[in-house]
């Protein structure tokens, strides 16, 4: 009798923000295969009795390759188990939930979807920074900073530095210095705030404010590490009218 497999985002990183079925199909998974940006109080809600399998992938150190991913799941769901395959965020944006779907798919395995908030969201509103605001921004576009080199398609820097008005950047630390040089290259202003948020939503949350002009050295100088996200945009600008709000509010109550 064939199981089922659930593809569920956990969110950004604070175990609160996970959402309430995602939360019900933890507790109540056969498996759980989980991976590295998951926190581990949430795995504490698992039943005694599921079988916690760690498939997490750091920069250049996966612990266990995406097709052997794709076929722990179909050779569990063959059991007759209850699958849940638990991702940082939300599992279809830059999740390769949609590679572990299709393949589950082709097998004529059932599954589930289940989306999170993605980091973009949660990480940058922790931090005080919307990706929309009526006098900054009406677009904002979720890119992939891991493509400046390799084989793979390139990012269209050309267009998005022009044709959306706040960039959030995944996967962007270990390019920040040749992504500031390809919005700069492409026109964007030197003066265009960038806010670097690392580890967003959780007690380790850190916030870095730049500009195009000097972000890359900021970064090495604070020693950004990961997971960090990228915004570059001006809302960032947002950020220091909050910050600047809260501090009138305290001193007039104070």
């Amino acid at each position: 009798m064939t199981g089922k497999v659930y593809i569920v985002g956990a969110g950004p990183g604070d175990p609160e923000l996970i959402t309430v079925k995602a939360m019900r199909l933890i507790q109540q998974a056969d498996i759980i295969l989980y991976d590295r940006l998951i926190s581990n109080e949430l795995l504490e809600y698992a039943s005694p009795h599921a079988a916690l399998v760690y498939c997490g992938k750091a920069p250049g150190s996966h612990a266990m390759p995406q097709q052997r991913i794709n076929e722990t799941l179909v050779n569990y769901a063959r059991e007759g188990r209850m699958v849940v395959r638990l991702k940082g965020g939300d599992p279809f944006v830059f999740g390769r939930g949609a590679e572990e779907a299709l393949e589950l798919a082709t097998w004529g395995i059932p599954y589930e979807v289940v989306p999170g908030i993605t980091s973009v969201i949660g990480a940058a509103a922790s931090a005080g920074i919307p990706v929309t605001h009526r006098e900054y921004a009406a677009s904002f576009a979720c890119v992939t900073g891991s493509r400046c080199h390799g084989d793979k398609p390139p990012v269209r820097w050309d267009l998005l530095a022009h044709g959306v008005d706040t960039l959030a950047i995944y996967m962007g630390v270990s390019e920040l210095p040749a992504i500031r040089e390809e919005l700069l290259k492409h026109g964007k202003a030197s003066t265009t705030p960038v806010a670097l948020i690392e580890r967003g939503t959780t007690s380790r949350q850190r916030t870095i404010i730049g500009t195009l002009s000097d972000i890359h050295t900021i970064a090495a100088l604070r020693k950004l590490s990961n997971p960090a996200l990228i915004i570059v945009g001006e809302v960032v600008r947002v950020r220091e009218r909050l910050l600047q709000a809260e501090q009138q509010a305290v001193t007039l109550i104070g």
